[in-house]
């Protein structure tokens, strides 16, 4: 019977091995999860059940089981490469058939499509041009590398201090080229239709104490609004702030005339809430306006929430797509099919697709990967434990072997 014990034993630690093995080849593959054998004792079948003196038979594999626990992470070039703090799988789909992953090393295919090494497509919420996702079922991630349209400009905002101490200007009416009709003057840039610039001028003219006309010129025109020849009239308190009526006329609207073929007309609202007229230099405190150019992509990155951002040549930024993270109430229970990924089973449970960051979902980092979770060190020491427990079976059959030779010896 000895014999069937340490052969049993050989296998056990021969399977060992085989698995100490996979696991060091595998120490530095990215996502990779560890291994680890594990055994259970065999007893013969008897009809009148087990005795108290029952002798087991030796031992086998029960189940190779992987490890599921963090791998460190290290920051890669890669802008594609994405690594994932916490639990959650990447969902992949290769030809509609779903795989999971923990391998985060993308690059994009030849139609915009972030792929793996086997050419699997990472799966996400898809968005639209106005960068607005689609979270319903999630589908393949594909990159938008067209121009970001461009954005007329609706609202222009100024908020300046005028002085208090200026006297009216010398000569009436207004004429932008003579700055003895007008007090200060500032300047901004606005966007039509096509993404073309114009340069909107606005001139502060002091009419009265506390009151100011502010006329714009955009184009070497002079624009108007339904107010009449000026685009805002403005009143000061004696607490230099913009009195109740001035701030309920604001804001007011102005049309700047399209000067490029195709383009439209430039309605817009310039609002002047927040400027003040305190007895201090003339000032400009804020000058901002919503419109912009068209934009070519330039380059994207994934937050931790898994959303895609692109970065466009006109300085501003667009949701591309979100990535998406699956869970199983059995991690362990998932079957691993090689080239880094698992698939479903009916020990896994069905999957849980969430974002990341959100409930027990991890948290992505971009231009990272996951570390092999493999302890090198752990390991070899286990390699070296295996070979004795080899060493030891093989010695029990060598004895088993010499009881054997000295009972055919006997006389």
């Amino acid at each position: 019977m000895s014999f069937q014990q340490g052969l049993s034993g050989l296998n056990a630690a021969s399977k060992s091995l085989e698995v100490i093995g996979n696991n060091v080849s595998n120490s530095s593959t990215v996502g990779f999860k560890a291994s680890q054998a594990q055994f259970a004792d065999v007893y013969a079948t008897s009809l009148s059940g087990g005795g108290a003196s029952q002798v087991g038979i030796g031992t086998k594999l029960s189940k190779v089981q992987q490890q599921f626990s963090q791998g460190n992470i290290t920051a890669s070039n890669n802008a594609l490469d994405i690594a994932i703090n916490g639990a959650g799988f990447f969902r992949m789909d290769t030809n509609g058939t779903v795989t999971y992953a923990r391998n985060g090393q993308f690059e994009l295919d030849k139609a915009g499509y972030i792929v793996n090494a086997t050419g699997a497509n990472l799966t996400g919420y898809s968005a639209n041009a106005a960068g607005v996702l689609s979270t319903g079922a999630p589908g393949k991630l594909q990159i938008n590398t067209a121009d970001l349209p461009p954005s007329v400009t609706k609202l222009v905002k100024e908020v300046v201090n005028l002085d208090s101490g200026l006297a009216a200007p010398s000569n009436s009416p207004f004429n932008p080229a003579d700055p003895t009709t007008y007090n200060n003057a500032t300047s901004i840039s606005v966007f039509d239709s096509l993404g073309n610039s114009h340069v909107m001028q606005s001139f502060f003219v002091k009419t009265g104490s506390g009151a100011w006309d502010v006329y714009g010129v955009a184009d070497d025109k002079v624009l108007t609004s339904p107010a009449g020849g000026k685009i805002a009239s403005l009143a000061f308190g004696p607490d230099g702030a913009l009195t109740q009526a001035s701030k309920d006329a604001m804001p007011f609207s102005v049309t700047i005339p399209a000067t490029a073929t195709g383009a439209s007309d430039i309605v817009t609202r310039v609002d002047y809430t927040g400027s003040t007229q305190y007895g201090s230099a003339f000032i400009v405190n804020a000058l901002s306006q919503d419109g912009y150019t068209s934009g070519r992509l330039t380059g994207f990155n994934t937050g931790a929430d898994g959303i895609i951002t692109g970065r466009y040549s006109n300085g501003k930024s667009s949701t591309l797509g979100q990535v998406v993270l699956a869970n199983f109430t059995n991690v362990n229970g998932l079957q691993p099919l090689g080239n880094n990924v698992w698939a479903e089973s009916t020990g896994s449970g069905v999957p849980l697709v969430g974002t990341p960051s959100s409930g027990t979902f991890g948290t992505l980092q971009s231009s990272a990967v996951e570390d092999s979770n493999v302890d090198l060190t752990a390991e070899l020491v286990n390699m070296i434990t295996a070979q004795r427990v080899y060493q030891a079976n093989a010695q029990t059959v060598k004895t088993q072997d010499q009881v054997m030779q000295t009972l055919v010896n006997l006389r």
